[in-house]
């Protein structure tokens, strides 16, 4: 699986980001073509407690190729636009090819 993660750390305003998260970025989002799923984790800590992190999240796509494909639309730029009008001081994006070792 191939994929987009944003790292968010801890917003000033914790509401104001939930409520646009939420209600405007994820609507926007979901419209991206070859979406598989997206993962939304909500930080709670770390091994010495407090993260800097309040969320990761994770837009999943079956193959590079969808991958590609997907980040050269209208939907994706719209999305990144978005991202950058309500996060752009607090979000750091990485490209990344998932590999699942099983115990």
């Amino acid at each position: 699986m191939y994929k987009l993660i944003a790292h968010y750390k801890i917003p000033n305003d914790k509401g104001a980001f939930e409520k646009h998260y939420k209600e405007v970025h994820t609507p926007i989002t979901k419209k991206i073509p070859l979406i598989k799923e997206i993962r939304i984790n909500k930080v709670f800590g770390g091994p010495t407690g407090k993260s800097d992190l309040h969320l990761i999240a994770e837009l999943c796509f079956a193959s590079k190729e969808d991958f590609k494909s997907a980040m050269g639309t209208p939907e994706a730029a719209a999305s990144g636009a978005d991202l950058m009008s309500f996060a752009k001081e607090i979000v750091s994006v990485h490209f990344a090819q998932e590999e699942i070792v099983k115990p």
